[in-house]
């Protein structure tokens, strides 16, 4: 199943020695994996790449026009009027820094967060930007005008092949900016063009998100050209977008933290939005983060969920509007808005490098404290308009109620009574619902405290559970823990060709949560053998999920404009990763404190919600088949986990055991 994957070498072990170990320099990485590095359905990412630097440019106040040229040929050229990329030769490395940005990793004006650097608020912080674009690249053309001269240089499957040439710059020429030329190279990707759609989308955005600045795209073959530039920004775009006449005004705000409000946040730092409320059609949902499209959303647009429930539900009670027995919940109000959101965040951490959604725990925090006090103002600024949305979420919220209770009342009265050490939810919609098989019962204690009661029930169990694979279905009851654990969820066991009823399923997410060191690891391979030998439907459904709460928490100093923060690592890698980021950040070297927990139990609720229960920050991992199909997991599920197959776990690791790598 998903949740670990082992890869045995390819080779056997009499060829694995020194020479078997391939060190990758320069770009290979990129050329030898892409799919790790970029998007490889279409290129458009990797222009994307280039877009950005233009957009950086422009965000930081030093461009005005970004214009993107699609060649008959198939190249792409992206210009700009910004500063003009450095072409004179680097301090350290001696080599013209132009070919630098094109040729190294992780190089770049972003890594320059300090006061005064070259970009204090950037989308391209992970430092493979145009890198990754001229690796992918037949050819790659880069001209910048800077300083009163012009440079050119040219790179071909991402080596220099024309090196840089430097001429003053003539009458005609112009003051500054960057023109860069790319021939994708078709080979890294299924299909060579440029989804139009989306490029137009991506152009537009731009455009929207600066206004004062004009993005404009030319078609060499047909002759067309589009331009866009937004004078009203937010406002204007969504209302062009929206399916439905709003229910209220709009509501739009900004606000960036000032050097006064420095000690929560970083001076610059906070957000853009217009939200709009509509009783139908499908809501229009757009949000950026330092100009780059977060398409899977993130962090930043839970801070906005967060704030607009805040506010709404605080109206809702000053005016005491709800009615006897209707709870509230975020996606009541959530579920009818439109908006789009643009974030300012010093230091974005994305998921991937594709940067399709933000993962910075401090970005919900960031815009929810900005975006809340606004709308908590307006609202009591139009008490009308407030009433007539108040009614909308509340509606929704009673739609909810009564369909959790048709379920409800398809049970009858012949529930199974739930185990005692069950600490449910009061919730019963099967959509937010969330039970944690917790390992023991003092990690049980502090996930009790530290949950949302309304959606997350906690179920601690006591020991190694037992190892279910040759258990015969009709004695699994015997074992007081898998007894347990079907009752709570619900479900009784079954096998593969059967078809259980899932009627009664209590939560749509069943989350095993173990601790982060080997005994958790076993604990948690017993409960998945059992999931997938006795209740495969619902490993099928994708309702089985594993928990990974973190192994280290660093808690760092202030460094430049970067508050004291406490930073939690997964495992030993992650916290090597995060000290080298607080060095590069100008910590000084052990100003840190890192601490171990050595169990869930050692957590406080408070850190347990941060890291491992709140659905905003926390990293859970659903459990599927993966690369293998149903067969093939259980023939390998069996040599891991039958009794009778000592011999093959023993070959298994005499044939593997140097050479395996565990994916966590």
């Amino acid at each position: 199943m998903a949740s670990k994957a082992v890869t045995p070498a390819s080779a056997a072990p009499s060829g694995y020695g020194e020479a078997s170990i391939r060190v990758l320099k320069g770009l290979e990485p990129v050329k030898q994996r892409p799919g790790m590095y970029t998007r490889t359905d279409n290129p458009l990412h990797i222009i994307q790449e280039v877009i950005d630097n233009a957009a950086d440019e422009a965000l930081a106040g030093f461009g005005r026009r970004i214009d993107l040229t699609q060649h008959t040929d198939g190249s792409i050229t992206i210009e700009d009027d910004g500063r003009g990329i450095p072409f004179g030769l680097h301090p350290e490395e001696g080599v013209p820094v132009v070919e630098i940005v094109f040729t190294r990793l992780h190089a770049g004006g972003k890594f320059d967060k300090g006061s005064g650097g070259a970009y204090s608020f950037s989308g391209g912080l992970h430092g493979v930007g145009v890198s990754v674009t001229n690796a992918l690249a037949k050819r790659l053309e880069v001209t910048v005008w800077r300083e009163k001269q012009v440079a050119r240089l040219a790179f071909e499957a991402g080596d220099v092949v024309e090196p840089v040439t430097v001429r003053p710059a003539a009458s005609g020429d112009r003051k500054q900016g960057t023109t860069v030329r790319v021939w994708p190279d078709a080979k890294y990707f299924e299909s060579p063009d440029l989804p139009k759609g989306e490029l137009v989308h991506l152009l537009r955005s731009k455009a929207v998100l600066m206004p004062g600045v004009t993005v404009t795209l030319k078609q060499e073959k047909s002759g067309e050209v589009q331009t866009w530039a937004y004078k009203g920004g937010l406002r204007d775009y969504l209302m062009q977008t929206l399916n439905s006449d709003p229910l209220i005004p709009l509501f739009e705000g900004e606000q960036y933290a000032t050097k006064a409000e420095t000690e929560n946040f970083a001076e610059g730092e906070g957000a853009a939005w217009c939200v709009a409320f509509t009783e139908e059609g499908a809501p229009m949902r757009e949000s950026y983060v330092n100009l780059i499209p977060t398409v899977a959303g993130g962090t930043h647009e839970s801070g906005l969920k967060d704030g607009l429930f805040g506010a709404i539900k605080s109206f809702i009670e000053m005016h005491s509007l709800l009615p006897k027995g209707v709870k509230l919940m975020p996606d009541d109000v959530f579920s009818r808005a439109s908006f789009v959101l643009s974030a300012k965040v010093l230091d974005p951490q994305f998921q991937g490098q594709t940067k399709e959604r933000l993962n910075s725990r401090d970005a919900l925090r960031l815009v929810s404290a900005f975006v809340k006090p606004q709308l908590e103002l307006w609202l009591n600024q139009h008490v009308e308009h407030g009433k007539k949305l108040a009614e909308l979420v509340i509606k929704q919220a009673q739609t909810r109620q009564r369909a959790s209770q048709k379920v409800e009342k398809r049970k009858g009265s012949g529930v199974a009574v739930l185990p005692g050490k069950l600490t449910d939810c009061e919730s019963r919609d099967l959509l937010h619902n969330e039970l944690f098989l917790v390992e023991g019962d003092s990690a049980g204690g502090s996930a009790k405290m530290g949950r949302n009661k309304e959606t997350q029930a906690i179920l601690p169990l006591r020991g190694k559970v037992l190892n279910a694979w040759e258990v015969e279905r009709d004695l699994l009851f015997k074992n007081n823990e898998i007894h347990d654990i079907s009752v709570a969820i619900g479900v009784d066991p079954h096998g593969p060709n059967d078809a259980p009823d899932l009627s009664n399923l209590r939560y749509g997410k069943i989350c095993i949560l173990s601790d982060a060191d080997v005994d958790g690891s076993h604990i948690q391979v017993l409960l998945l053998t059992l999931f997938f030998r006795h209740f495969p439907k619902l490993v099928e459904t994708g309702h089985i999920y594993v928990a990974r709460p973190p192994l280290f928490r660093v808690d760092a100093p202030a460094r430049g404009k970067k508050p004291a923060a406490k930073i939690y690592a997964l495992d030993e890698g992650e916290m090597a990763a995060t000290l080298d980021k607080l060095r590069k950040e100008g910590a000084r070297e052990n100003s840190w404190t890192i601490s171990r927990f050595k169990g869930l139990g050692e957590m406080s609720a408070e850190q347990l919600w941060d890291t491992t229960l709140n659905p905003e920050t926390r990293r859970l991992m659903q459990v599927a088949y993966g690369m293998f199909d149903f067969a093939a997991t259980e023939g390998a599920i069996n040599k891991l986990m039958g009794k009778g197959e000592a011999a093959s776990r023993r070959e298994l690791m005499e044939l593997h055991g140097d050479s395996v790598e565990v994916d966590i």
